[in-house]
């Protein structure tokens, strides 16, 4: 059995935080974001769809890669906006993702692996995973993250808030809660005890005997 950490939780919550630490632990680590960044560059079919849906309005350039900001200006004011974009990016998403786990399971049997996603839940991952994981922190510091480290407008800071998935639902599914709201070194403790908990529970298959 493939042993699999769907990580997840809303923006600036610090996932990428989490996953630098549990890459360093071991893990192989895939970013869903990443993956939508790389299918939205030119050429990419999820590309031409995207313009074709939105328009050249959220070009940086005639022809030119997607501004992420123009796109998010309008997908995070219009939940029907933001479904359409869903609807043109998760499969594909899901597909590299897919693709990738296969991989990794071929070339590393025994490894770790964590999907890091926002959409982890909506994406219909819950069932592929081993275990979910989910990070918290205060809804003040993710508006402070958003404008002091992200540069964006209050108003854009609240508009991608207000679109991101309820905590409720995510908390009652998660296997593991990770509260980001202290010091980085509580943070870093809880990431530890968890990933040790889980190699524990889940050890790694020995393969079959020969």
């Amino acid at each position: 059995m493939q042993r699999i950490i769907g990580l997840t939780g809303n923006i600036a919550c610090g996932k990428s935080t989490v996953v630098n630490w549990l890459r360093e632990l071991g893990a192989h680590t895939i970013d869903a974001d990443a993956v939508t960044h790389a299918l939205q560059q030119p050429g990419q079919p999820v590309y031409d769809e995207i313009v074709a849906t939105f328009g050249a309005a959220i070009l940086s350039a005639p022809a030119g890669p997607i501004d992420r900001r123009r796109l998010g200006a309008v997908v995070f004011a219009d939940p029907a906006a933001l479904r359409r974009l869903e609807q043109i990016v998760h499969p594909a998403v899901r597909h590299q993702i897919t693709a990738w786990l296969a991989g990794l399971a071929s070339t590393r049997p025994s490894a770790v692996a964590v999907i890091d996603a926002v959409k982890l839940l909506e994406g219909g991952w819950r069932e592929r995973c081993t275990a979910v994981w989910l990070v918290v922190c205060d809804p003040q510091q993710q508006f402070e993250r958003l404008v002091g480290r992200r540069g964006l407008t209050p108003e854009e800071a609240r508009a991608r808030l207000a679109a991101q998935p309820p905590e409720g639902p995510r908390r009652a599914v998660a296997d593991v809660v990770i509260e980001n709201s202290g010091t980085l070194e509580a943070t870093h403790a809880q990431v530890v005890a968890a990933f040790r908990a889980f190699v524990t529970t889940y050890p790694a298959d020995p393969g079959p005997v020969t």
